[in-house]
């Protein structure tokens, strides 16, 4: 059996995360770097919902299945699809008690969850990735933006849709879909604003109408993020983070012109607008030549539309990638074999992800929409 190679993972994400907390309970040595100076410094995003052949198989692999068990949201996983002029509800699923599969998780929870099954200093803060480089020995170089740099056997990319080890095995860059969400944020909602508590229910609320869409999704501590989607025009599609920057909420109202007052009051009654995110992807299918030393997880591999499935997959694919590297007798063959694995799989989701994205915002919506949730229910 070969010795065990230097890694380093790149991205304290959940991936990044999952992939460490396995190769350490096997008593591998691993170095986690992330670009942010601490695991709190930056807002780590909204809600999860971990699936249970996915991201909940994963944790079940780092052993930390029953802790997320204590501390997930078993209460939020309803659904509900209003009409866009009436607030009317038009399908709703609410499992019973006992019976939803899949249950919510902040994103900081979810780090701090599997920061927590880390050896202490585990993760490196404040290095951002500038470039990988081939020393043409086995092995490749970091070079981070503070200056130093390092060199390993084996380089995991865990660093989210703009990766900078992506460029090492492939050109190509994450596309913009034409939808841009624009994120606001509403604090104390069952106390400050009831009636919209009631509305946006125990979980995630949807209205959807000829492009347009409002999201709102529970967090934890009576906390709600409101996810405005709206078409962005195509001179703007490359940084339409940028064009938006001066996006007020009396602006964002303006695009929802004939909508519900009641349902306006997601974005008339959050107090900021939170930030501007453009909605990318990679092609569907993308593959490419194996180079040993280097492989990919999560959006790094396969950023695809958010239809709920990302981050489990993420988390999948950390999984698989530290049992083969634990069981596999080779760790360069291991390598190849996940990404073969992880490939095929991403290549089915992300055809799925396209379609029912574009679903969700279609010029018949939120007709799709109800299709599968009718047809889930039969």
């Amino acid at each position: 059996m070969l010795q065990h190679p230097t890694v380093a993972i790149i991205g304290a994400g959940p991936a990044g995360l999952t992939v460490a907390s396995i190769l350490q309970q096997h008593d591998w040595q691993i170095a986690i770097f992330d670009a942010e100076p601490s695991a709190r410094a930056r807002d780590q995003g909204g809600t999860l919902d971990l699936h249970a052949g996915t991201g909940q198989l994963a944790l079940e692999k780092a052993g930390l299945l029953a802790d997320f068990r204590k501390i997930a949201r078993h209460e939020d996983q309803d659904s509900r699809v209003l009409d866009y002029r009436s607030a009317m509800v038009l399908a709703e699923d609410l499992p019973a008690p006992g019976e939803g599969q899949r249950p919510e998780i902040d994103r900081r929870a979810l780090r701090e969850l599997l920061l927590s099954s880390l050896a202490a200093d585990s993760v490196c803060w404040g290095h951002r990735l500038e470039k990988v480089t081939n020393e043409g020995s086995g092995k490749h170089r970091l070079n981070f933006e503070n200056g130093k740099s390092e060199s390993f056997d084996l380089v995991i990319g865990a660093d989210g849709a703009w990766s900078r080890v992506r460029p090492a095995l492939t050109d190509v860059q994450p596309v913009y879909t034409g939808t841009t969400f624009v994120e606001l944020w509403i604090d104390e909602i069952d106390v400050r604003h009831p009636a919209l508590a009631r509305m946006v229910g125990r979980g995630t609320m949807f209205a959807v109408h000829a492009g347009l869409g409002l999201v709102a999704q529970r967090n934890g501590g009576g906390h709600v993020r409101v996810y405005a989607a709206i078409p962005v025009s195509p001179d703007e599609t490359q940084r339409p983070d940028v064009a938006l920057a001066g996006m007020t909420k009396g602006g964002l109202l303006k695009r929802f012109e004939g909508w519900s007052d009641t349902l306006l009051g997601l974005i008339s009654d959050a107090y900021a607008i939170a930030a501007i995110r453009p909605i990318v992807a990679l092609p569907p299918g993308l593959r490419w030549t194996y180079r040993p030393g280097l492989t990919l997880v999560g959006d790094a591999a396969h950023v695809m539309p958010p239809v709920g499935v990302g981050v489990n997959l993420a988390m999948l694919d950390a999984a698989n990638l530290a049992e083969c590297l634990v069981y596999a007798p080779d760790w360069l063959m291991a390598v190849q074999q996940y990404e073969t694995i992880m490939l095929n799989r991403a290549a089915r989701a992300a055809d799925q992800a396209a379609a029912g994205f574009a679903d969700l915002f279609s010029a018949d919506a939120p007709a799709g929409m109800l299709d599968h949730m009718h047809r889930r229910r039969a």
